[in-house]
């Protein structure tokens, strides 16, 4: 899975990250509009001990999920064929794997912002298919990216279950979580909106 820190996606073909369109104050006034605190922080980094070996059965999960729908898988497929392109779903799982440490770390730095941006680029054909030079098509309709926060985090709650924690830390983790995964698409949909309207 993840060697090292996950603050690393430069490794994965980009070379040096773009600075990301808005600043760490301004991500601040973000958290305060999903309620999120050092709490749910805490909770965050406490879900980390929890999936930290569980992180493969999760994205199992998570990409059944899509498999199950064409139109999702879709985004995945060679266009010459209509096959999803195995080496780039491969290649995406293992940045997902790092994406959910990244996330239970909570670590809100710069170099994560910019990050944040990064994996919006890469979903928008303003950079999708470029790191993994593959023909898929060439972006992800914005109309996906916020209805799949509820697959991804109901499905992780039953994990966060699994390590004996009292139903009210699990509920934390989980909300946690919820509102950790709409700050993030928040920061993935900048590419998508009109120049000033972010």
């Amino acid at each position: 899975m993840s060697q090292g820190t996950v603050s690393d996606y430069a490794s994965y073909g980009a070379g040096a990250l773009p600075s990301a369109p808005i600043s760490l104050e301004e991500f601040e006034d973000l958290k305060k509009t999903a309620l999120f605190t050092d709490e749910d922080a805490q909770a965050l980094r406490l879900s980390w001990h929890v999936l930290k070996d569980q992180v493969e059965d999760v994205l199992d999960v998570w990409y059944g999920f899509i498999a199950s729908h064409p139109f999702l898988i879709e985004t995945f497929s060679r266009r010459s064929d209509g096959q999803p392109d195995q080496r780039y779903l491969a290649a995406v799982r293992q940045r997902f794997a790092r994406w959910i440490e990244d996330t239970a770390r909570a670590r809100y730095d710069q170099q994560w912002l910019n990050e944040q941006y990064e994996i919006g680029r890469r979903h928008h054909r303003s950079a999708k298919n470029q790191t993994d030079q593959v023909d898929a098509m060439e972006i992800v309709p914005f109309r996906y990216l916020v209805p799949l926060i509820a697959p991804v985090t109901a499905t992780l709650k039953p994990f966060l279950a699994k390590k004996g924690h009292p139903p009210d830390q699990v509920e934390k983790m989980y909300r946690a979580w919820l509102k950790s995964v709409l700050l993030q698409v928040t920061l993935w949909s900048q590419p998508y909106i009109k120049e000033g309207d972010f």
